[in-house]
């Protein structure tokens, strides 16, 4: 592109569909498959001293057999934040404290409920595709906008398309997969 104006409305683009991809790989590590995963506690944060701190940050969270998530605290003092906090959280899980570590046992997962999940999954890569659409929109609408002012020539502005709908189909086809290997990996006894 040699038109500097193109390429900044293809930057901007580029980058909101990267982002729109990434919130939806963060969304999909907080879904709970049957095996623990210490992500599932990256929004659950405890009143600590004053300040709003996630459990992540004031304890060391570890993955046992499979299905146990263990949440030592480097303070003891704590513990009991950290398990009302968890409890509060609305991750569905429900806290064992032994008196030095916290522990999270996940459930197997029943068939209906990885169902459910499924429908969940898809309707959340739907809705990164939704984001993706109207990103697409803002960058046409801006590329329209260039072509009315007669800041950019038809050639351009076609070329600009072009580069515009080669972005979100890639974008698109990024969520796809992550739907996919999510699925996969719920369905996955």
């Amino acid at each position: 592109m040699e038109n500097e104006l193109i390429e900044e409305i293809i930057l901007i683009l580029d980058d909101k569909l990267d982002k729109a991809v990434s919130v939806l790989k963060e969304d999909y590590a907080a879904i709970r498959a049957g095996r623990a995963n210490p992500h599932i506690l990256d929004k659950v944060t405890v009143d600590y001293y004053g300040a709003m701190t996630p459990v992540t940050q004031m304890a060391n969270v570890s993955v046992q057999e499979g299905r146990c998530l263990v949440i030592a605290p480097w303070d003891m003092s704590a513990l009991k934040g950290i398990e009302k906090a968890i409890q509060v959280s609305n991750i569905g899980l429900t806290p064992t404290n032994d008196g030095k570590v916290i522990r999270l046992v996940f459930p197997e997962l029943t068939e209906e409920r990885r169902r459910d999940l499924v429908k969940q999954i898809r309707k959340m890569g739907e809705d990164a595709k939704v984001a993706q659409r109207n990103v697409r929109r803002e960058a046409m609408d801006g590329l329209k906008k260039l072509k009315n002012d007669k800041s950019i020539s038809e050639d351009e502005f076609s070329l600009g398309e072009k580069e515009v709908e080669k972005l979100v189909s890639e974008a698109v086809s990024k969520v796809e997969a992550a739907v996919s290997a999510k699925e996969k990996e719920i369905m996955t006894v």
